[in-house]
């Protein structure tokens, strides 16, 4: 089972980080929180350790992880370069939700990066995460890969109950420690640009907008071709709850609700069972609909994002089979949620 490591206080947060610290150094698991979602974290330069990930996760060993540093002077260690680009974008936004690839530094971390020649750079501005990497450096720990905390292709999670219920009973992840840090302020990943080849390239969206990093960059943003590197969470299914997820259209929602609304609710009497559809959308709920289990999707992408992984994990605990999600906006402030419904409906 793995074990909650509080830091409401003072106290608390120190003795947490002594532990937290002392596990990463000697090559085991630590969740961790951070602005995005809480992520499995262990020493970058250690293949061991990152193998224990891989392992925990149930993750192909080819996919690659993020490495998290404290700053940019501590991703030097990593890379073999960071070219003017991925310079220009971490000043702008480290520490915070963006994920720079860049060339990696040849012998350092080629299990972290999938065996590839680039690796993914991060540093979060989570307060948690930001002491745990610096006393981790200070121990001779210079980057924490960490991928999300979760086995492979489920929903991420954004609260530390969430990551104690994804592990518990996981052998492979015996002796977990897990950083409280409350639940995470953005709520999807962080967006993910290469610039390990002269030109910007989104590999993944997130909670930054298009605008804002292609401003930074000073160029467009390019789509992926195929000799883009490999990225976290860029297969088509991912992010995927038990249930079901369908995207639609409002027209769509509504005619299937008026067809299912009866059905559903005369079943939900007959036999007494946990409804078995979830509905998320920025319909208000029709009167007289029983059976069914609703949220309202909030108009703000933020607002969206911060709570989709949390709304994802409360339907699964409704025990439903079924999720009908509305399609958010066509506008590009919309493209990291709707990334990760895309990709939970392809699951």
């Amino acid at each position: 089972m793995p074990v909650l490591l509080p830091t409401s206080t003072e106290a608390e947060r120190d003795a947490s980080l002594r532990a937290a610290v002392a596990r990463l150094a000697e090559g085991g698991l630590v969740a961790l929180p951070t602005e995005t979602v809480y992520g499995l974290g262990a020493r970058a330069d250690q293949a061991q350790a990152v193998a224990r990930i891989f392992a925990a996760k149930g993750r192909p060993s080819d996919h690659p992880l993020i490495v998290h540093v404290a700053d940019a002077a501590a991703a030097e260690a990593y890379a073999a370069e960071i070219p003017p680009l991925a310079r220009r974008l971490m000043d702008a936004f480290w520490p915070g939700p963006l994920t720079v690839i860049v060339p990696r530094r040849p012998g350092v971390a080629a299990e972290a990066a999938g065996g590839q020649a680039s690796v993914g750079l991060r540093c979060p501005s989570h307060p948690v995460a930001q002491a745990l990497l610096r006393e981790a450096a200070r121990a001779g720990v210079s980057g924490v890969a960490a991928p999300s905390a979760n086995r492979f292709g489920r929903v991420s999670p954004t609260r530390a109950t969430h990551v104690m219920s994804e592990f518990a009973g996981q052998p492979e992840a015996a002796g977990l420690l897990v950083l409280e840090g409350g639940e995470c302020e953005v709520g999807i990943e962080s967006a993910i640009v290469d610039c390990s080849r002269g030109h910007p390239v989104l590999l993944r969206p997130g909670s930054l907008g298009r605008a804002q990093i292609e401003a930074a960059a000073g160029e467009p943003l390019l789509a992926p071709d195929a000799q883009a590197p490999r990225a976290s969470g860029t297969l088509a299914a991912h992010y995927a709850p038990r249930a079901k997820v369908r995207l639609m259209d409002r027209a769509a929602l509504e005619q299937g609700l008026g067809v299912l609304a009866s059905s559903l609710a005369e079943a939900s009497r007959a036999s007494r069972k946990p409804p078995t559809l979830a509905v998320y959308s920025r319909l208000p709920k029709p009167a007289g609909i029983s059976g069914v289990v609703w949220r309202t999707l909030p108009s703000d992408p933020a607002a969206v994002a911060h709570e989709l992984f949390g709304a994802l994990r409360d339907f699964d605990d409704a025990q439903v089979s079924l999720i009908w999600v509305e399609e958010p906006p066509a506008d590009s402030a919309w493209d990291g949620v709707r990334d990760r419904l895309q990709r939970a409906a392809a699951a």
